[in-house]
């Protein structure tokens, strides 16, 4: 027959975590294939549920005696259960078994009763039993039988003896103080050896099953003579407690018993007693003179209580007995570490795990009983984690806190399982747990701004820098590429001047730049992880071009007009330091390729002019002497500090002369030198001063042929008519007057050059002469006291091209060249 019932315990945890309870009961030695019941209907899932969520069906006992059909569900017999051979003596024969669901993550504790059936019969350990007694005993007397074993519990197990009948003995029984009852034989009728020497009885004994079940042991009573004292204990019954680990040796008790009798009769020998289950004689010795009773074996698991009997018996010829019960309780010494058993463990975890999600299950147990066998777990870590008692023995470890891989990508929880004995004994299991890595980093620049600076008239191509931003995901999560984002900057997009590469962050130009034309752009790199969604960051790049010397420096002022060289006029008295010009010069460049510097390379006298290296301004170095040139030219050459540098030259025409000349000498001739002719010089001199010669005899020939081929005009007509001729404003209008036209050049702060026609008469006591220039009279202040004739000037007029006149008075009466 089998019976069951199911009591459902539900005690839900959130987050994949269930704790209920299972309860059946099947009977012991149930068939196999017999269903005791149907786990997946009692856990409310359907049978198909089982595979899907990995059903784990565990057992800590390793019996194979039951299992769990996956098809359909059912709670099933493997192996018939013998509840005597599980379970032994024990009142309740319980198996445990746990359950283990996952996605999500459930645990179910069953307990399966095994049941007792009547399947033992009553038997007596010590077999036949033998008594002797003495014919002399009075009716009333009583003797110890022996008591039945049956390994079945409960009504199955209750015993009830019955003795053949006999005219002699009755069967009657006995009780210890510890309640328990044993059997006894009475004498009911005094014996009489003579008349029958040996009796033969029957004990039976009876259990309370159904069917009922009895066992029979033969009582053979030999009737022997005169000893009339058996032995009698102190006490009826003799209780101990010895801890389990009590080693071989250990005295238990020390039982004594009397006989008044005299001699041998009086002499008493101890023996356990073939009452004492044959299981339980090897656990002790008993010293057959003082009645010690010891340790002779590894005592049995603890809380067990061990029943032995002692008897003493004299040594009469026709000894008498008694005997005593020994109860041995043996008790739990902390002897057991406890087990701390993993069941699953869900690692790696992801680092946005929610508070409360179940990472591992662990089962723990000790096999001490009582305060040693129990067991807490505690946990030792830094980590975000804590541990949870689910029930009985079994604990949850939980998420307690934010993850962060980032921080901690693996941590080593330590479990430490301790139990309650005196000292606790503990047992550490470390399990690892892996953070498993989500993008919730943003990729990150180490600056929001940066700078890159290239050289100008780089090639297209060239290496700028690069960008780098660090993202501390993992894998694609971490992955970074790099976008240029097309931002306008100076006018022009930011993909046409530089590119990016997208793996590296690496920078590069696109085009040559022009320092001078672009000094500098910015534009935004993106950088962008691998991950679902993808995170980004810019960083903003400034690029600054760096300048080279590639720009020499510019004349400002003075400036050459119309190719002649600009003349500065510096009158003879000016003393050290007059300040002849300021040379003014620009350089596109930036820094020290625009840092300008003034230098003389070339002077007509090296001695007469300094210039400022810095301010570009000439001035003279000494006074002017007598002797120094009336024209004097100077180079000022200035010089960029590039590397390397660049210059720029310019000629600068400086004539000595206290008024300003109406005529300016021309300083495209040959260089004057410090005043002294060089050689070549003198030569060209000399040849032109006879051309000039012969060029004046020529014109002088022609005058006074002139002249004496017009007969109404004379020398003195020429020049004296005061209606024709003028001097200081009147204009010369003889026809006798000779014209010619000369280049006068006249200086002034900025140089100006003017082409002048001069027309010259003839008198006798004044000559006259008439310039024509190309701009306006009024800047014509000062002229040349002479134009390089060879005939006295008293008269000079000048007229420009415009109609405006100016008159100078030269106070010469004759003058010769320059």
């Amino acid at each position: 027959m089998v019976g069951w019932k199911v009591a459902v315990l539900c005690l839900w945890v959130s987050c994949s975590s269930a704790a209920g309870q299972l309860e059946y009961s099947v009977s012991e030695e149930t068939e196999r294939g017999v269903a005791v019941g149907n786990v997946a209907q009692d856990l409310r899932l359907s049978a198909a549920a089982l595979s899907l969520r990995n059903f784990r069906f565990l057992s800590s006992h390793g019996e194979p005696y039951f299992g769990v059909d996956l098809a359909s569900g059912s709670l099933v017999v493997r192996e018939p259960a013998d509840r005597e051979q599980l379970c032994g003596a024990k009142a309740a024969c319980v198996l445990t078994y746990e359950l283990v669901l996952e996605d999500p993550l459930e645990l179910h504790k069953m307990r399966i009763h095994v049941l007792d059936t009547n399947d033992n019969s009553p038997h007596f350990p010590a077999g036949d039993v033998q008594l002797h007694i003495p014919e002399f005993l009075m009716p009333g007397a009583r003797f110890t039988l022996p008591n039945a074993q049956d390994a079945d519990e409960g009504s199955n197990g209750v015993l009830s003896y019955n003795l053949s009948p006999s005219q002699h003995f009755r069967l009657d029984m006995g009780s210890r103080v510890d309640g328990s009852e044993y059997p006894e034989l009475v004498l009911e009728k005094a014996l009489d050896r003579e008349q029958r020497a040996t009796h033969q009885l029957v004990l039976t004994a009876q259990d309370g099953g159904l069917p009922v079940r009895s066992g029979d042991a033969q009582v053979t009573i030999i009737v022997v003579d005169t000893n009339d004292n058996a032995p009698v204990f102190e006490r009826t019954v003799y209780r101990t407690k010895v801890p389990e680990t009590a080693p071989n040796g250990t005295v238990l008790f020390r039982v004594q018993a009397s006989d008044p009798d005299e001699g041998s009769n009086g002499e008493i020998r101890y023996f356990l007693s073939n009452s004492t289950q044959a299981k339980l004689r090897h656990y002790f010795h008993v010293h057959p003179r003082n009645g010690e009773v010891r340790v002779a074996a590894s005592l049995g698991p603890p809380e067990m209580l061990l029943e032995a009997y002692v008897e003493a018996r004299d040594e009469g010829a026709f000894s008498l007995a008694s005997t005593a019960k020994l109860l041995v309780e043996v008790t739990d010494v902390n002897d057991h570490a406890p087990e701390v058993n993993l069941l699953t463990l869900s690692s790696p975890v992801s680092e946005d795990a929610a508070a409360g999600t179940v990472i591992a299950l662990l089962s723990v147990r000790d096999e001490d009983l009582g305060p040693n066998g129990k067991v807490i777990c505690s946990m030792s870590t830094g980590g975000p984690f804590k541990l949870k008692s689910s029930f009985d023995n079994y604990y949850s470890l939980l998420t307690d806190g934010p993850l962060d891989r980032e921080q901690v990508s693996e941590y080593q929880v330590l479990i430490t399982a301790s139990d309650g004995g005196s000292p606790p004994l503990s047992t550490r299991r470390t399990l690892i747990v892996s953070v498993a890595d989500i993008n919730d980093n943003t990729p990150s620049f180490s600056q929001p701004k940066q700078e890159l600076f290239v050289a100008e008239n780089n090639g297209p191509g060239a290496s700028l820098g690069r960008v780098f931003a660090q993202d501390p995901d993992l894998g694609k999560n971490g992955l970074v590429f790099y976008e240029l984002l097309d931002v306008i900057s100076e006018g022009q997009a930011a993909s046409s001047l530089v590119a990016v590469d997208s793996s590296s962050g690496a920078i590069s130009a696109k085009i040559a730049f022009d320092f001078e034309q672009l000094r500098g752009f910015h534009f935004q790199v993106e950088a962008r992880d691998g991950g679902l969604p993808p995170r980004s960051a810019t960083v903003i790049v400034n690029l600054f071009v760096v300048d080279r010397n590639d720009n020499s420096p510019v004349i400002l002022f003075p400036l050459p007009r119309n190719g002649s060289v600009p003349v500065e006029i510096v009158p003879r008295s000016a003393r050290t330091g007059h300040l002849v010009t300021k040379v003014v010069a620009e350089d596109a460049d930036s820094g020290s390729n625009a840092w300008l510097s003034y230098h003389i390379s070339q002077a007509s006298d090296s001695s007469l002019f300094r210039i400022s290296a810095s301010m570009g301004e000439l001035r003279t170095a000494r006074l002017v002497l007598p002797t120094d040139a009336v024209k004097q030219r100077v180079v000022v050459v200035v010089r960029d500090h590039g590397d390397p540098s660049l210059s720029t030259s310019v000629t600068l025409g400086v004539l000595l002369s206290n008024s300003a000349p109406q005529v300016l000498p021309d300083f495209e001739d040959a260089w004057e030198i410090e005043g002294h002719l060089s050689a070549q010089n003198l030569h060209l001199i000399i040849a032109l001063a006879c051309v000039s010669f012969l060029f004046l005899g020529c014109s002088l020939f022609f005058v006074c042929s002139k002249l004496s081929q017009s007969p109404g005009c004379c020398p003195q007509s020429c020049c004296h008519s005061p209606e024709e001729s003028r001097c200081g404003n009147k204009m010369v209008s003889n026809p006798c007057v000779t014209s010619a036209t000369i280049d006068v050049t006249t200086v002034e702060r900025l140089s100006q050059t003017y082409l002048y026609r001069a027309s010259l008469g003839l008198g006798s006591d004044n000559n006259s002469l008439l310039l024509r220039g190309e701009y306006g009279a009024a800047n014509l202040r000062n002229v040349a006291t002479g134009v390089g004739l060879s005939v006295p000037i008293s008269c000079i007029q000048i007229r420009n091209r415009k109609g405006d006149h100016a008159n100078v008075n030269a106070m010469v009466s004759k003058f010769y060249g320059i």
